[in-house]
């Protein structure tokens, strides 16, 4: 009560209440020692009151200077130190103090407008201050005279110092009663103190944090906050930089939990990226409030750290949900997994929560008919979201010891492919697809749809008018070609339809280069050796559009551009076929004259970098050179008529190797095609595949249908002997170990090069090694050419040592490996 008297007499000092009181009537209420109005008056025996503690005081000074207690007015001496309470002189002042307060802040109303000079207006909220602070009375004045809205307007004044005052004038408020939080948040105070949130003074964000801090007490303000647009992110914001000021941050974190216990704010709060109340509400509410919640839930973008968030919290629920709740819960279940499922690592969080065995339950053909198709699709939607996850299904268990990639489990889903709409169809097809794409579940996805026959019904949505799923079922066939490439070939057989339209898909098609690529890629997985196949495919003109697309690509600089790399690896595969079938099928012969694919294949051996493509050339070009089959001239009197006619026409040459007249062209003469020079390049490889596949075109020039001595100083002049006799000291395997034994062997028939070769001890080693370590074939071969340098006594002669003579007994090549069966 005092410091209250103390302020209402600085208040009339500073002249606020405009008018003087009257000397005695205050003079009354003086303490005559402190000379402030009393709080608690009493009366000494001389008839003089004093303020309690003073007059008390006064005493315990008289008797420290030993004498006895006097009256400080007379100073005469009391004998009785009794203190008796004035309650009428108490009263009294009360009542004036109580009047003076009532009068000073109706008269600081005046200043609490937009026209009052700064001075009037901070003069005035301390006035507000003093009274609210005051008691009762006080109190009770400022809301009467309605002065709380007028103090919130003082915070869109131009004077900086205002509105630090009106901030702390609010701030008092705020610590009383919700009814004056509630008052405080009337109009747009609530609004303009988050503005000051966000503003840069720091003084002013402070003291609006502290008052927003004690305003969020009321739920009725809570709920006006979170109305407000931004208002939870900026509080976020603030709660977070806890480095620059811990006070702040903690008094924005505190409202936060204060909105957060209001539960009519659970969804403006997730909206806003605080989801933990939604979460409760969903997993402690009723049915009806987790059906609000999830529906509100499933509209709101989250971040994919809330996505796991939620995963975690409520996957299961959902889960739950998804499989006994009804058509309006499911619904909306669906919609939110979709959306968490949709982010790979909340999809794990959901497989860990068990959400896989409800989904394949709602998917199980005999229980997709109590699910509308809109839902099914959902549900299959989930199912695709969670394998793209990345996770391996294959030791993920669904119930008991079965998995997602069981045998059943994936007949029941195939089942379901051929016996529901396009868009279920589309995201089952993708789910297979990406389970198809994983080297841990491939194989078992492979043997159940081997199992199930479903390679013909997955084969059929090639002619799809549904892209989605067409789309989808051609990466899926890419995926299992790799493994079923003769049963889809049966399938296409049987049906030219569809290996036309997946031409069309390949070649003809604009727009899904993923689409074009995977049909292109089925082509070229198909069998290399199916004769029907490829006959159909040259019906359809496919290697014409082939050829045009290789000459395309190869004239834009190929190897520059990643997906033209890829495309071009798939048409050298698609155009090879042609080299596979050249005995079987006359027209394709005509197709490689018409085409020159020798020589594009020469060319495309200078691909570096592209070692696919280079495998593919070399391979093509072995096949295309066994059937370099010419005009024998084997007679030297032929050969001399033949010199008769004089100069040979242009691009004719005679081929000492075929002993005949060549041409790359007609015949398919590596020779005449300059490729020896490209293929012992390819030697030198570090790719083993791309040194195999041109060791093997080499190799015909070492044939028993050629003449080898010929084929033997072709190698040398062209520095080829080298190199193949490189690959045989690193002790390969396998079938490069094979085809570099027969080649060594045959170049070893040369008597000079079998002298010279038998002092080289590091290719005597690498025979040996063959002859200890090779296949039963590889070392009949080695022991042949250790016999050729002399490592081996030769007790009978089983080795034809003249390499002219077609038919020696150690066989063909040709016949002995065909290694792209």
């Amino acid at each position: 009560m005092e410091r209250h008297r103390q302020g209402s007499w600085r208040q009339q000092e500073d002249g606020l209440d405009g008018h003087e009181e009257e000397d005695g009537e205050l003079s009354a209420f003086v303490c005559p020692i402190t000379m402030q109005l009393m709080r608690d008056p009493v009366v000494i025996e001389t008839g003089h009151a004093f303020e309690r503690e003073a007059i008390a005081r006064w005493f315990s000074e008289c008797r420290d200077l030993g004498r006895g207690p006097c009256c400080p007015i007379t100073m005469l001496e009391v004998h009785r130190a009794d203190l008796r309470p004035v309650l009428a002189l108490r009263a009294a002042v009360e009542e004036w103090t109580d009047r003076q307060q009532r009068d000073e802040l109706r008269r600081a109303c005046q200043w609490l407008t937009k026209d009052a000079t700064e001075k009037e207006a901070v003069r005035a909220l301390g006035c507000v201050v003093r009274g609210w602070s005051g008691g009762r009375v006080g109190r009770r004045t400022v809301r009467d005279e309605g002065m709380i809205p007028m103090v919130g307007g003082m915070l869109r004044s131009g004077s900086s110092m205002v509105r630090l005052k009106a901030l702390e004038t609010i701030q008092e408020f705020a610590r009383e009663t919700d009814q004056d939080r509630e008052a405080v948040s009337e109009g747009d105070t609530i609004r303009t103190i988050i503005k000051f949130i966000d503003c840069e003074d720091c003084q002013e964000r402070e003291l609006a944090v502290s008052a927003l801090c004690d305003l969020s007490k009321s739920e009725l303000v809570c709920g006006k906050i979170s109305e407000l647009n931004g208002a939870v992110l900026i509080l976020g914001k603030v709660s977070g930089s806890k480095d620059d000021n811990p006070t702040i941050a903690e008094k924005a974190e505190k409202t936060l939990e204060n909105l957060d216990r209001c539960e009519k704010n659970a969804v403006q709060m997730a909206e806003n990226g605080r989801l933990e109340p939604l979460l409760n509400l969903l997993i402690e509410g009723s049915p009806e409030k987790q059906l609000l919640m999830a529906s509100s839930l499933e509209k709101i973008v989250l971040s994919n750290d809330l996505k796991i968030l939620v995963a975690r919290r409520v996957g299961s629920l959902f889960g739950g949900i998804v499989e006994k709740g009804n058509l309006e819960a499911k619904e909306v279940a669906f919609k939110v997994l979709e959306h968490i499922s949709a982010n790979a690592e909340s999809a794990k969080v959901l497989i860990e929560e068990n959400v896989l065995l409800p989904l394949f339950r709602v998917l199980s053909i005999n229980r997709t008919s109590l699910l509308p198709p809109k839902l099914q699709e959902a549900a299959a939607a989930v199912l695709a979201n969670l394998v793209a996850s990345g996770v391996d299904f294959g030791t993920v268990p669904l119930d008991g010891d079965r998995t997602l990639v069981s045998e059943d489990i994936v007949h029941s889903l195939l089942l379901l492919i051929s016996n529901t709409s396009p868009p279920i169809q589309c995201k089952l097809l993708e789910f297979f697809d990406t389970l198809s794409s994983s080297t841990g579940t491939v194989l078992s996805i492979v043997s159940a749809i081997k199992s199930s026959g479903a390679v013909t019904n997955l084969v059929q949505f090639v002619e799809s008018d549904h892209q989605e799923s067409r789309t989808a079922s051609i990466k899926l066939i890419y995926k299992i070609s790799f493994h079923l490439d003769h049963e889809i070939a049966q399938v296409f057989r049987a049906s030219p339809t569809l290996l036309g339209c997946l031409v069309k898909v390949a070649f003809l098609n604009d727009g899904n280069t993923d689409e074009q690529d995977a049909a292109l890629q089925i082509l070229a997985n198909l069998p290399k050796r199916d004769k029907h196949l490829t006959r159909e495919l040259m019906e359809q003109g496919a290697f014409k559009i082939v050829v045009s697309k290789v000459f395309s690509i190869y004239r834009r600089d190929a190897g520059s551009d990643i997906y033209d790399n890829a495309l071009l690896e798939g048409l050298a595969k698609v155009l090879a076929r042609i080299t596979y079938v050249l005995r079987d099928e006359p027209r394709c012969v005509s197709l490689a004259r018409e085409y020159n694919l020798a020589a594009l294949f020469t060319s495309l051996l200078r691909l570096n970098g592209l070692d696919e493509v280079q495998v593919v050339s070399a391979k093509a070009l072995m096949n295309l050179s066994l059937e370099s089959n010419t005009p024998k001239f084997d007679d030297s009197e032929q050969r001399s008529k033949l010199a008769l006619f004089g100069k040979k026409p242009p691009n004719i040459q005679f081929c000492r190797v075929h002993s005949g007249v060549c041409s790359i062209r007609e015949n398919f003469c590596i020779l005449e095609g300059k490729a020896v020079e490209r293929l012992i390049h390819c030697l030198n490889h570090s790719n083993k595949k791309v040194v195999e596949a041109a060791l093997a075109a080499l190799c015909t020039l070492l044939e028993d249908g050629v003449e080898t001595a010929e084929g033997i100083s072709v190698l040398r002049r062209s520095n080829g002997v080298a190199p193949i006799f490189a690959i045989l000291k690193e002790n390969p395997t396998g079938s490069l170990q094979h085809r570099v034994t027969w080649a060594v062997e045959r170049i070893l028939r040369a008597e000079d090069i079998a002298q010279a070769a038998s002092t080289d001890h590091s290719l005597g080693s690498a025979l040996v090694h063959a002859f200890q370590h090779g296949d039963s074939r590889t070392r009949r071969i080695a022991e042949a050419a250790l016999k050729h340098v002399r490592k081996l006594p030769t007790f009978s002669i089983i080795i034809d040592k003249s390499p002219s003579i077609r038919g020696s007994s150690l066989g063909s090549m040709e016949r002995f490996i065909k290694f792209d069966r």
